[in-house]
């Protein structure tokens, strides 16, 4: 079952490698893209582990689809080796074999080993922790460097995604759950593994104390947890369990909802179950109260389920093996879950058939955006041909934004750390792009005397606005899109001048609105 293994994960990973090309960014991706192009010890929303890994895979392989999603199927194999030997270790290598097979068929995972979030390497990291920490106990109380390694590895996946912070709380569940383990308390192992933790939460900490503590204030926002309407909403559960039967198939994740539930005597009784189950369930638990208020995504509790699942498997895999319907049962959970996978993430297997199963196509992010950024450029030159100016770029939405930055061939950037894009102007912190250079902030007037505008408005006495004057374009989501006030007010003219449709099979894609702003003066503090 091991060479099996190897040749499954070895195999699926060559294919995921080979497909990474064939698609556009998503907004996300084209967005983290942008961070790693402009590294620093976080961002508005998240650690810098994404930036940097994407910073190395594009520094490889270049900035292309290929390179910036390169790490996203390696760390899925990964992932699913260190989950095999793991399961091997605690049950069998037949149970192991066939755990990293239903990962692998999973909607969720597979389109995870597809774009390069902070997903594949938050999962990765907490695995990797996890056994890490299996590691250290086994040879407790000897001390081993098992511990501070446990603590880098927690620390790593912060750095890439805050929610692997909870792995420290499943730490000391296992520790003061286990009678023999509290010992452990009175030893250096687990400081050690605390202190290096504490170590890499510093780059963060650091920099949102610098930025108003942002973070904490979108994550605040991300949770609902600061709108009015905050309380007990049931049907926001029902949507966030909804949604987990969908992206995790539905009957796996009934599977492991009832190896889970059905194992609830072995916790107390097996350390293995215990183990496992409390390295999923703070992480569950945590999202699912979150959810009584606001649906949390299916992705943000991704991280319960590679040991909640070895759970799960640890209760079916003796009653499979007797009981001939349910190995048919099992064949066709996979096969649904395959099927799922493979149309989540190629949806004109579908749509080439005439078929259309869905009002809003999956795939229609990772779709379109480099047609209709081209066309968005064509209509810049040729508007330039004409006016005889250099025209700016404005966009209404961060991934738009994003995936234009990054598919324009001439990204022409209008100064250090500026981005090809700009986001309409605003006093409120929205996004990354609220701590980049932006079209409507002044520039020191020593630095820039002999570039000054004669327009009063466009100067102060700590500075000047070099945008000013400036005519730029406006894209605008939908074809009836209107301006927003802050364009509106911040230029003399403003015109529509095109719509740009992106199509395939037939179906449309995006609509872009696109106005000439001519005249631009920086709206009143």
């Amino acid at each position: 079952m091991t060479r099996a293994a190897w040749i499954f994960i070895v195999g699926l990973t060559a294919i995921r490698l080979s497909i990474l090309p064939t698609k556009d960014l998503s907004g996300d991706e084209a967005h983290y893209f942008m961070w790693s192009q402009r590294l620093a010890p976080a961002y508005f929303s998240k650690g810098p582990g994404v930036a940097f890994a994407m910073r190395a895979s594009t520094a490889l392989f270049g900035p292309n689809e290929f390179g910036v999603r390169f790490f996203s199927p390696i760390l899925a194999a990964g992932t699913s080796l260190l989950l095999f030997y793991f399961a091997r270790k605690l049950f069998s290598a037949s149970a192991a074999f066939w755990s990293v097979v239903a990962l692998n068929v999973t909607p969720l995972f597979s389109v995870g080993a597809f774009v390069m979030t902070i997903d594949p390497l938050s999962i990765f990291f907490w695995v990797a922790a996890m056994i890490a920490f299996w590691s250290a106990l086994e040879r407790a109380p000897r001390q081993s460097l098992y511990w501070p390694l446990t603590g880098l590895l927690v620390g790593l996946g912060f750095l890439c995604k805050y929610t692997n912070a909870l792995e420290i709380l499943s730490i000391l569940l296992v520790l003061v759950l286990v009678p023999r383990l509290r010992g452990e308390f009175k030893r250096p192992g687990l400081y050690s593994l605390l202190g290096v933790f504490v170590l890499c939460t510093l780059p963060p900490l650091i920099w949102n104390a610098q930025h108003a503590w942002i973070t904490l204030t979108h994550l605040r926002a991300r949770g609902g947890l600061d709108e009015e309407a905050a309380g007990i909403h049931p049907i926001e559960l029902v949507k966030f369990l909804g949604e987990h039967f969908l992206f995790y198939s539905p009957l796996i994740f009934l599977a492991v909802a009832w190896g889970v539930i059905a194992s609830g005597r072995r916790i107390h009784q097996q350390f293995k179950s215990l183990f496992l189950f409390w390295f999923g369930l703070p992480v569950f638990a945590f999202y699912l109260l979150l959810s009584i208020n606001k649906a949390a995504a299916p992705n943000w509790d991704a991280l319960a389920f590679p040991s909640l699942g070895l759970l799960a498997v640890n209760y079916w895999r003796e009653r499979v093996e007797r009981t001939p319907w349910l190995q048919t049962a099992g064949a066709i959970a996979l096969s649904l879950s395959l099927c799922m996978s493979v149309f989540a993430l190629d949806s004109d297997l579908i749509r080439s058939a005439g078929l259309h199963l869905w009002r809003r196509d999956p795939s229609k992010r990772v779709r379109g955006w480099a047609t209709g950024t081209a066309a968005l450029e064509k209509l810049r030159h040729d508007l330039e041909a004409q006016t005889g100016e250099k025209l700016f770029l404005i966009a209404d939405d961060r991934d738009r934004a994003s995936e234009i930055s990054f598919y324009l061939r001439d990204k022409r950037v209008e100064g250090p750390k500026h981005p090809p894009v700009y986001l309409v102007e605003s006093q409120d912190l929205v996004n990354q792009f609220s701590f980049w250079p932006r079209y409507d902030e002044f520039v020191d007037l020593t630095k820039n005397t002999a570039a000054a505008p004669n327009d009063a408005e466009s100067f102060t006495e700590g500075g000047m606005n070099l945008f000013a004057g400036r005519s730029a374009l406006f894209i605008r989501d939908g074809e009836n899109g209107s301006l927003v006030h802050n364009v509106r007010a911040a230029f003399d003219d403003c015109q529509t001048v095109a719509i740009i449709e992106t199509r395939r099979y037939g179906e449309k894609l995006r609509t872009w609105r696109i106005f000439l702003c001519r005249g631009y003066r920086t709206l009143p503090l």
